[in-house]
């Protein structure tokens, strides 16, 4: 009975984990398609920005800060969904609702971790554009 319940809890574990995984790999996706887009749209401020004397580490850092922004919002959001389903999930079955700690630090930090690197190569492109380009076309 024992071995039984161990097993089960494992798996239920490992289902958890990996929808997790899921879930982060779907939303460092979709902040690296909204920074790409955002690069796109902002050429002619990146571009003026350039022109007045910024430098490319300056532009990729600005791009770098709103995907961080971006995956802490998330994060944040994500974390007070999960608080809310676990606590009703808990005071319903009449059990006492925890959440330890670390988790509670965890969610937010490894969203900024997954949103920073989704932001890399968008910030990397905004941070090598021509100040010429875009000022031409506008």
């Amino acid at each position: 009975m024992l071995t039984a319940r161990s097993e089960a809890k494992g798996a239920l574990t490992g289902l958890v984990l990996a929808l997790a995984a899921v879930a982060l790999l779907v939303g460092g996706v979709g902040i690296a398609n909204t920074m790409a887009v955002g690069v796109m749209e902002r050429r002619g401020e990146i571009g003026l920005r350039r022109a007045l004397g910024a430098r490319g580490g300056q532009i990729a850092a600005q791009f770098l800060l709103e995907a961080a922004l971006m995956g802490f919002v998330g994060g944040l959001a994500g974390l007070a969904a999960g608080a809310l389903t676990v606590y009703t999930y808990a005071l319903a079955q009449g059990w006492p609702p925890l959440i330890p700690l670390h988790i509670l630090v965890a969610g937010p930090v490894v969203s900024v971790l997954v949103a920073a690197l989704a932001g890399i190569h968008p910030a990397t492109r905004a941070a090598r554009a021509s100040p010429t380009e875009p000022l031409r076309s506008a």
